[in-house]
């Protein structure tokens, strides 16, 4: 039988991630972090627009993207890719990482379909974690109004604007 942890140290060793961010000392932290949890496939995107690029032609299993960035900023970079009518990856996981904790950025976030919500500075734990949630926890993409990304997780006292009838979590 096959330990939990070599199943999970196998999926973050498999995974493709793109980190999508214009601070090169930043990327150069995450890919630290991620080569200390296993991690062997990563690229780098230095802005939205070839993140957007990167996404087309890496096909990543997860992208960690900056909210703020200049040019194509990270909701810019969520709104192009949420759309599936016109992007060839529309369902490609996205861990938000960003140094902004204000609820409203949250909760935009939240409306743009990321699957995860992590702070700057991030611990090797806490993002091995996200990552893992992500690939080891599928949500299935919906679309509900204007709304198109993962399934919301029940149970959240957060009504969506968008869709009043359905709710959403963050961890």
């Amino acid at each position: 039988m096959v330990s939990l942890d070599k199943t999970a140290d196998a999926l973050v060793r498999s995974a493709k991630i793109l980190i999508i961010d214009d601070e090169h000392y930043t990327r150069k932290v995450i890919r630290t972090l991620l080569t200390t949890i296993g991690a062997r496939h990563i690229f780098e995107a230095d802005d939205g627009f070839t993140g957007i690029e990167a996404i087309k032609t890496v096909a990543p299993d997860i992208v960690l993207l900056d909210w703020e960035m200049r040019g194509l900023d990270g909701p810019g970079v969520m709104r192009v890719v949420r759309s599936p009518e016109t992007f060839c990856y529309p369902d490609v996981p996205v861990i938000m990482l960003t140094g902004f904790s204000e609820k409203s950025r949250v909760f935009e976030a939240i409306r743009l379909g990321i699957h995860e919500y992590l702070l700057k500075p991030v611990s090797t734990n806490a993002l091995k974690a996200r990552i893992l949630a992500v690939l080891t926890n599928r949500r299935p993409m919906v679309r509900r109004g204007r709304y198109y990304g993962p399934e919301p997780r029940k149970g959240n006292p957060y009504k969506a604007e968008l869709d009043p009838t359905h709710t959403f979590f963050i961890n």
